[in-house]
């Protein structure tokens, strides 16, 4: 008896090894895909937050009146900082920027003041910003306007997107876990198939015998969250040398929610997969198993 024993342990170890490296990819997969989103958020924050929305003021403003305006759009809640460029400064951005001195040429400034707005990342986006530029041209000292429209929806439209595809990508990722489960359970069972029909025989419950099997679960899904972590970390620590700017866009609050996360999601799946599978498979005559 103790041959056979010995024999049906051997076969149950690599199943389960197996398993425990498939989870661990699969965590380690949508590990990835969540530090894609958390810096994608991030990115799209901070291309967002360098829209610049120009007021170009009329040409006979005083200074006076513009700064009011600046105080009046500071106070609201959609600025996230805002800068008053006159007419003199932005002659002087001009040449530094392209080194000629147009005043010179022309005799008279062309430019117009103007109060530069950066906005909230959350009201970055088509119906925000025309609802600001509404309220803004009322202003009698506006002129008119200006921002990259185009930009702004290119910006909400790839977010979207690459939302939808997160979410595909996950979706079948957690389909993977549950078959590549199912498969191990299928395999665990066979190789245990003489203790399993011997405890049946002295009336052992289906709870009773799944016990087990579920504990070993709640291990091995910890465990392959753990695998997934540190190759996540690995991961990291190799992009922040190929990529030092990268480093200064963490979130070190989100990572660990996100490790967390992914130790939770092993267990619930690992857990949650093994039940079912060894239920459903105590339903069926073990002759079928084999």
């Amino acid at each position: 008896m103790a041959q056979p024993g010995r024999s049906s342990a051997k076969k149950s170890k690599p199943s389960y090894l197996y398993s425990i490296i498939g989870v661990a990819l699969v965590l380690f997969l949508l590990g990835t895909l969540g530090l894609v989103v958390i810096h994608a958020n991030k990115l799209s924050k901070y291309f967002k937050e360098s829209i610049e929305v120009q007021v170009i003021l009329r040409d006979n403003v005083k200074e006076n009146q513009a700064t009011a305006l600046r105080d009046s759009i500071a106070a609201k809640p959609y600025v996230k900082s805002i800068e008053y460029v006159s007419k003199e400064m932005a002659a002087e951005r001009f040449k530094k920027e392209f080194g000629e001195d147009f005043i010179n040429l022309l005799e008279y400034n062309p430019l117009y003041a103007s109060i530069n707005i950066k906005a909230n990342a959350n009201y970055v986006n088509a119906d925000s910003l025309k609802v600001i530029e509404n309220n803004l041209t009322q202003q009698s000292i506006v002129r008119e306007i200006s921002y990259q429209r185009i930009l702004v929806n290119k910006l909400n439209e790839n977010v979207q997107r690459i939302g939808m595809i997160v979410l595909i990508i996950s979706g079948v990722l957690c389909l993977a876990v549950v078959f590549l489960i199912d498969n191990t359970i299928r395999l665990a069972m066979f190789s245990n198939r003489f203790l399993i029909k011997t405890m049946q025989m002295v009336g052992a419950t289906r709870w009773f015998i799944a016990k087990p099997f579920d504990l070993r679960s709640i291990i091995n899904g910890a465990l392959s969250a753990v695998i997934a972590i540190a190759g996540l970390f690995a991961m990291m620590s190799f992009a922040d040398k190929v990529l030092p700017e990268l480093n200064g866009m963490r979130d070190n609050l989100m990572i660990g929610a996100l490790f967390l996360g992914m130790i939770v999601m092993g267990i619930a799946i690992s857990l949650f997969s093994t039940h079912r599978s060894v239920m459903k498979y105590l339903r069926l005559k073990l002759d079928d198993l084999y």
